[in-house]
């Protein structure tokens, strides 16, 4: 049911050059799924040298071949749903309905770029003097070292190999060792998709070795992470030394404004829905809830309220609507979080400890933190898991500067049903993407990514390609008309 996985590199599954080996463990139970290779210097060496081959080959693809082959992966994937969501599932912890809901938009991302592949349009400009043409086209950046995080095991990596594949990049992709066959198994749809050799790889291991030494080859031209700040900020400095192109996805703190005109017990029935899916392990989750006081104890009971009613277990099971979190140090994190915040005067509305029930997995608890201080570690950090602080507001100034004043700034919501509210609010917080009356942002034809220390660039829709992409200027002398 869970494979074994080796690296694949030149259009070929193989085993680490050392032969060494690491498990992949079931969040739920903490025993071994299966095993991953983990690559050494020799086998980067021989996936940068396919990719620099494989580039040669697709650049020179046309843009309807390329479409052609993107569709195909896109169509496999779909064929395979049910297949990859269960891989997924077990790896992650997170729900089969869930599992299947991201394996649908993995294949979306493919789709799409299938269909920007087609559309990279360049530019004429008139020039001055009738005697030259100025004309700008877009070229494909080169080989591509993408690193994807293990909490959207199979989109995240769709977003870079979708978008590098659309743009005539080649790839080496970098899966999370905590959720590495959803991965895997996009890899394998390339591959039985009829993708050239070299143009994708994958490579698993030592996280911080390979990416030190991808970012620092020569051969990578653009590096794209899904990440934390820290390891984002790294990536940057390895960069740098090589001028390299970037793209990043780094953490969020989302806050959520609700205010007063706002339905407070429809506004909380979204926001819980919204911050348990993924047992909070999602880079846009709502993270901080600021709630106007008039709406404050209304929202409070109905989200701790649907809060107590999920029902936890292993994502496999019938009925499981939130899942493990991903590993045992964010486990203990988030304990952590929620002591500190008790500790500074935050009340526990709900949850607050792992399920008496579990001898084993890594549970918590949906839970409900009330008045939640902004000096509480949880209102600074991002809480990667199933904790939703709460804590009220008076004003709209107030809300606007508490909500800017991290250093994070990638997705925040709107709760009002006032357009001249909604409207100044959506355009005053300091973040990539918001949603206004709404928490389900991500898809294939929107661009995805944040400001400050968010990251920089953007995924997915029309933007996306560009992110793979290096603009050209042309200027051309005509020569004199003969006779």
């Amino acid at each position: 049911m869970y494979p074994d996985l080796q690296l694949y590199i030149d259009g070929t599954w193989r085993a680490a050059t050392s032969g060494e080996t690491r498990p992949v463990t079931d969040p739920a139970t903490e025993e071994t799924l299966g095993t991953i290779a983990v690559a050494g210097e020799a086998d980067l060496d021989a996936a940068l040298e396919a990719a620099r081959n494989g580039f040669e080959v697709w650049r020179r693809t046309g843009p309807w071949e390329r479409a052609r082959i993107i569709r195909a992966v896109a169509e496999l994937i779909r064929a395979r749903a049910e297949e990859i969501a269960t891989a997924m599932s077990l790896e992650t912890g997170k729900p089969l309905a869930e599992a299947k809901g991201e394996v649908g938009g993995t294949a979306d991302q493919f789709e799409w770029y299938a269909e920007e592949t087609k559309r990279i349009y360049g530019q004429v400009i008139e020039s001055r003097t009738g005697d030259s043409r100025m004309a700008v086209i877009h070229q494909p950046v080169g080989v591509v070292a993408a690193f994807s995080a293990w909490n959207f095991p199979a989109l995240l990596p769709a977003r870079k190999i979708a978008a590098a594949l659309g743009a005539g990049c080649s790839i080496i992709i970098k899966p999370a060792g905590e959720a590495p066959a959803s991965c895997a198994a996009i890899v394998q749809a390339c591959h039985d998709a009829g993708l050239p050799k070299g143009v994708v790889n994958l490579v698993t291991g030592n996280s911080d070795m390979i990416a030190r030494y991808l970012v620092s080859s020569p051969v990578v031209r653009k590096v794209s992470l899904t990440g934390s700040v820290p390891v984002g900020k790294q990536i940057l400095h390895l960069a740098a030394d090589g001028v390299k192109k970037v793209s990043m996805e780094l953490g969020g703190h989302g806050p959520v404004l609700v205010f007063s005109d706002a339905d407070a017990e429809k506004s909380a029935e979204i926001c819980a829905r919204t911050k348990f899916r993924n047992c909070g392990q999602v880079c846009i989750s709502p993270t901080r809830f600021y709630v106007h006081e008039s709406q404050y104890d209304a929202f409070a009971a109905r989200f701790a309220e649907v809060a107590r009613s999920i029902k936890l277990g292993r994502g496999l099971d019938e009925g499981t609507e939130m899942g493990p979190m991903a590993n045992r140090r964010g486990l203990e994190t988030i304990k952590e979080l929620v002591d500190d915040a008790t500790a500074r005067g935050a009340r526990v509305l709900a949850g607050g400890n792992p399920p008496a029930a579990a001898n084993r997995g890594y549970f918590f608890e949906p839970t409900v933190l009330g008045d939640v201080p902004d000096d509480a570690r949880i209102m600074r950090e991002e809480p990667f898991g199933p904790v939703a602080p709460l804590t009220r507001f008076k004003s709209y100034d107030e809300v606007i500067a508490r909500a800017n004043a991290l250093p994070f700034g990638l997705a925040g919501y709107v709760f009002s049903n006032d357009l001249g509210t909604a409207t100044r609010a959506y355009e005053d917080l300091e973040v990539g993407m918001v949603g206004v009356n709404e928490m389900l942002l991500a898809t294939a034809e929107a661009p995805f990514g944040g400001i400050k220390e968010s990251g920089m660039g953007r995924e997915g829709g029309s933007f996306g390609i560009h992110d793979y992409l290096e603009t050209k200027y042309v200027k051309v002398k005509l020569s004199e008309r003969a006779g």
